[in-house]
């Protein structure tokens, strides 16, 4: 059983690339359209010719997911340390 998923199935996570220009500009407003958001800072470089650029987006769903775990891992962790630093909380 392959853990890989459908070709018709949104990936969670996208790193888009290319030369810094209207293209780049498209597929990072059709990604948007398509329901990501937009994941941290974009980064740039330059290859001696041209300014290449790198934007990550994401699903909603997928940092909802992931806040979600932690906020799990978090409480897991308090249920299990109640009581052992002489009632002291964490930052």
């Amino acid at each position: 059983m392959s853990d890989a998923p459908a070709p018709d199935e949104k990936l969670s996570y996208r790193l888009i690339t290319g030369p810094d220009d209207r293209s780049f500009c498209e597929r990072i407003s059709a990604a948007l359209a398509d329901g990501y958001v937009l994941h941290g800072s974009p980064a740039a470089t330059f290859n001696g010719s041209s300014v290449i650029v790198a934007q990550a987006v994401v699903l909603p769903a997928a940092i909802a997911s992931a806040d979600a775990a932690v906020a799990t891992a978090v409480d897991e962790l308090d249920a299990e340390f109640e009581g052992g630093f002489g009632g002291e909380g964490h930052a």
